[in-house]
C-alpha cells in the first residue's frame, strides 16, 4: 500500500526512503561493529602494523623475535594498564597527572609490607589495591563533590604522592622477595616437551575457539532481536583475520627460549581489556561516561549522576595506577624513588594516539591499547637501531603532535579520515547509545554529529558540581 497525502483531490505519493546501500567495501565497516570509533581503530591498527613492518626490516628481523616481543610486552605493561584507566578519564572530559606518583607510592608501600613486615604476597597485593582505591576516592571527592578541576587535583596529587614515596622509602631502594616477581615477570605454567611451549599453545587454542563461539552467539542474538547483521562473508573474514592473528601470536610466544611462555603481565592486560571494554560498551556507567564527556549539561538534564561518574573514573584510575605500580616493582625486583616518573605522559599520549578526543566524549579501550603498543614498538625499535634516548623523546613528541593535529584539523574542516570515506555518513560515536544517552544525542539544541568541543556546553575551566 502506498502512503501519501490528499491535496485538492490530488494524491501525492511520498518518495520512498532510499535503501541503505550494502555490499562490497561498505560491508567491511560492519566487521567490528561499524561506527566512527571502529574506523578510527582501523586506522590506528594499520599504523601499528606499518610501524612493526618498518622496524622488522630496519632491524634485520630482530623486532619480531620471540624474546624481543616478550620484552616489549613485559616492559610496557604499566603503560598498557594506565592507558585503560586514562581513556575513561579523558572520555569523561578530565585528565589525571598523578598516576605515576600514585604507582610509585603504592609500589614502595607494597615493597615495605613484603620486605620489612613480612606480609604474604596476596595480602600485600590487596594492600596495594586498597591504597589505590583510597587515593582515588580522595581525588575523586575533590573533583566530583568539591568541584576542583581534575587537572589541579591530580597535579597536587602528583606532588603529594611523589613526596610521600620518597618520605616513606627514605629515598632508597626497597627490594621485594622472589615470590612476588611472578606478577611482573612470570609465565603461564608449561607442561610436556617439544620445541614449543605447550601451555601457550593451549591458551592460543582456547582464545581462537572463544572468538569463533562469540561470533556465532552474536549472530544468533542479532537474529533473535531482529537487529541488522553483517553478511556471512564479513563474519567469516573477520574470524579468519582474528584467528590468524591469534595463531601467529601463539606461535611467536610459544617459540621463545626454554623456560618462557606467554607472560603473566600479558594475561593481566588481556583480562583488563575484556572487562573494561565490556564496562564502557555494555553497562550503564559506561554509557554515562560517554554522555558526560560529550555534553555534561545535557547528560545532567537527562538524569545522569555526573558526580558519581566523575568520582568513579578518578577512583578507578588510581586503582589501575596502583596495579601498574605493583607490576612494575615486581618486574624490577625493587621499588625505587625514581619509579613512575613520566608515566602519566606516556599514558596520556597512548590515549590520544589511540583516537580519543581532546575535548572528551570519544575514545575506546582497544584504541588506547593500540596507541600504547605504538609507543612501545617505537621505543623498542629505536633502541634496537641505536637511537639515543633524547632523539627517541623528540620522535615520540612529534608522533603525538601529528596524531592529535590530524584529528583536530579533520574536525575543523569537517572532513573524514581515509577509512571513513568508504562508509555511509552518520556513524555513531563510540558504542551504540542507550535510550538515556540517545536522548542526549538527539536533543534539538545539539548539532547532529557534533562531538567534543562542538557538542560540549561545559566551560573549559569548570567542573560540574
Amino acid at each position: 500500500m502506498t502512503n501519501g497525502t490528499v491535496t485538492n483531490g490530488t494524491v501525492t505519493t511520498a518518495a520512498p526512503a532510499p535503501a541503505k546501500k550494502s555490499g562490497g567495501i561498505r560491508d567491511l565497516g560492519k566487521m567490528f561493529g561499524g561506527g566512527q570509533s571502529t574506523l578510527r581503530q582501523f586506522g590506528i591498527l594499520i599504523a601499528l602494523i606499518v610501524i612493526i613492518v618498518v622496524f622488522q626490516i630496519l632491524t634485520d628481523g630482530r623486532t619480531l623475535q620471540p624474546g624481543n616481543v616478550i620484552n616489549i610486552l613485559n616492559g610496557n605493561t604499566y603503560v598498557l594498564i594506565l592507558a585503560i584507566g586514562m581513556v575513561m578519564v579523558i572520555i569523561a572530559g578530565h585528565i589525571d597527572l598523578s598516576v605515576g606518583s600514585v604507582a610509585a607510592f603504592t609500589g614502595i608501600v607494597v615493597a615495605i609490607a613484603l620486605n620489612r613486615w613480612q606480609w604474604p604476597v596476596p595480602a600485600a597485593i590487596l594492600l596495594g589495591l586498597v591504597v589505590g582505591l583510597v587515593i582515588g576516592a580522595w581525588q575523586g571527592w575533590w573533583v566530583a563533590y568539591v568541584g576542583v578541576p581534575a587537572f589541579i587535583v591530580t597535579l597536587a596529587g602528583m606532588l603529594i604522592f611523589r613526596g610521600a614515596n620518597q618520605f616513606v622509602g627514605n629515598s632508597t631502594t626497597e627490594p621485594v622477595p622472589d615470590a612476588f616477581t611472578w606478577l611482573g615477570g612470570g609465565y603461564i605454567p608449561d607442561f610436556g616437551g617439544g620445541p614449543f611451549s605447550n601451555g601457550t599453545l593451549v591458551l592460543g587454542g582456547i582464545v581462537a575457539l572463544a572468538l569463533i563461539v562469540q561470533e556465532v552467539l552474536l549472530r544468533r542474538r542479532q537474529k533473535r532481536i531482529g537487529a541488522e547483521r553483517a553478511p556471512v562473508w564479513v563474519s567469516a573474514l573477520k574470524l579468519v583475520l582474528l584467528v590468524a592473528v591469534v595463531v601467529a601470536a601463539t606461535l611467536l610466544f610459544a617459540s621463545g627460549r626454554p623456560g618462557t611462555s606467554f607472560p603473566i603481565p600479558g594475561i593481566i592486560v588481556a583480562v583488563l581489556v575484556i572487562v573494561y571494554s565490556f564496562v564502557t560498551g555494555n553497562t550503564v556507567i559506561g554509557r554515562h561516561i560517554y554522555a558526560v564527556g560529550g555534553n555534561w549539561h545535557a547528560a545532567e538534564l537527562s538524569g545522569v549522576k555526573i558526580k558519581r561518574v566523575n568520582f568513579f573514573v578518578m577512583m578507578n584510575m588510581s586503582l589501575l595506577a596502583a596495579l601498574a605500580g605493583m607490576v612494575f616493582v615486581s618486574r624490577s625486583i625493587a621499588s625505587g624513588p625514581g619509579d613512575g616518573q613520566g608515566w602519566e605522559l606516556d599514558a596520556i599520549a597512548a590515549v590520544f594516539i589511540g583516537g580519543a578526543a581532546v575535548s572528551g566524549g570519544i575514545g575506546t579501550v582497544i584504541g588506547s591499547i593500540v596507541g600504547a603498543l605504538i609507543i612501545a614498538v617505537l621505543n623498542n625499535g629505536l633502541q634496537l637501531l641505536g637511537v639515543s634516548s633524547d632523539r627517541v623523546q623528540i620522535i615520540k613528541g612529534f608522533v603525538l603532535l601529528i596524531a592529535v593535529g590530524i584529528d583536530v584539523l579533520s574536525k575543523r574542516s569537517g572532513g573524514r579520515s581515509l577509512i571513513a570515506r568508504f562508509r555511509r555518513p552518520g556513524g555513531d560515536l563510540g558504542p551504540e547509545p542507550s535510550p538515556a544517552t540517545a536522548a542526549i544525542i538527539n536533543r534539538p539544541d545539539i548539532a547532529p554529529g557534533a562531538s567534543g568541543a562542538e557538542a560540549s556546553s561545559r566551560p573549559p575551566s569548570t567542573t560540574p558540581n
